[in-house]
């Protein structure tokens, strides 16, 4: 794996030379673009408006509008200028510790692994054991891909973490959407009935357990087609909103079906755990 980054980690006096690799991978379904009638690839053509001449890569720069078609050239020279005038330079400072808790979830953006660089384990094992100790993440500031970031520095098992943030006039606190108040009153008696559905469908996350079935049908789909299969789509369900009416029925209906999965469950762990007893008694009087 190549670093998304490299440089160091500031706290007060101390600093730690690091790189970081992005903690996620994508798995979408790449598509290309075709001319209906031939099959042939769509080619995207790079030309300028103004003289309508077609470009290479080498022909593009970046600019910034300061005016009405009035554009400022900006280089890689320019950015690195940037960077360099600035207090975080190409190091993430971390300017706070705080608790994760009191962190909105929506401020998160991406994460990311924090790897030592040479000669880096002794303070970077350091940083991560302080921080597990006191229950604190790190609030720090860097500049990456040509912008100013907010990160979060936290552990993760025997690593270091850093989520990429956004700052506090990025997020968009949807106070124009029309979304029920807070202090909206609900039935008692559907309330509870609500908490007991939710305390019947929880249990410990798992993230092996969640699958990204439509990528699945996708590819399945894909597989066929290209076999030559004709697929037919499936009816689809109707799913309509809940009226205030009837949803004392369906919150008994929810509470009964999983009710029922509840059973099946325990069931099924009845039954495991009574064979594994049975192959232990067998495997003991076969010893013996």
């Amino acid at each position: 794996m190549r670093p998304s980054w490299s440089g160091s980690i500031s706290f007060g006096l101390v600093n730690v030379p690091v790189a970081l690799f992005s903690a996620t991978r994508s798995e979408r379904i790449s598509f290309n673009l075709l001319h209906k009638k031939d099959m042939g690839r769509v080619a995207y053509v790079r030309k300028c408006k103004f003289c309508g001449k077609e470009l290479s890569q080498d022909d593009i720069v970046k600019g910034f509008e300061v005016d009405k078609d009035e554009f400022v050239e900006l280089t890689d020279s320019d950015f690195k200028k940037a960077e360099a005038a600035i207090e975080t330079g190409h190091t993430i400072q971390i300017i706070d510790f705080v608790k994760q808790d009191e962190i909105d979830p929506k401020f998160f953006e991406a994460p990311y692994y924090i790897v030592p660089g040479k000669n880096a384990d002794h303070i970077y094992v350091l940083l991560r054991e302080a921080l597990k100790k006191t229950k604190m993440v790190g609030v720090a500031r860097m500049v990456f891909r040509d912008r100013e970031h907010l990160a979060a520095i936290k552990p993760d098992g025997r690593a270091l973490m850093l989520d990429t943030m956004h700052f506090a006039d990025e997020i968009n606190e949807g106070d124009a959407l029309d979304i029920p108040t807070e202090n909206a009153k609900v039935n008692i008696r559907e309330l509870e009935m609500a908490q007991k559905l939710i305390g019947m469908m929880s249990g410990k996350f798992n993230p092996d357990k969640y699958k990204d079935t439509y990528r699945d049908a996708l590819l399945d789909l894909i597989e066929k087609k290209a076999k030559g299969v004709e697929v037919k789509a499936p009816p689809r369900r109707k799913t309509a909103t809940t009226n205030v009416v009837d949803i004392m029925s369906k919150l008994k209906s929810s509470l009964e079906k999983s009710g029922e999965r509840t059973t099946v469950k325990a069931k099924a762990k009845r039954s495991t755990t009574a064979t594994r007893a049975k192959h232990s008694v067998k495997k003991k009087a076969k010893a013996a």
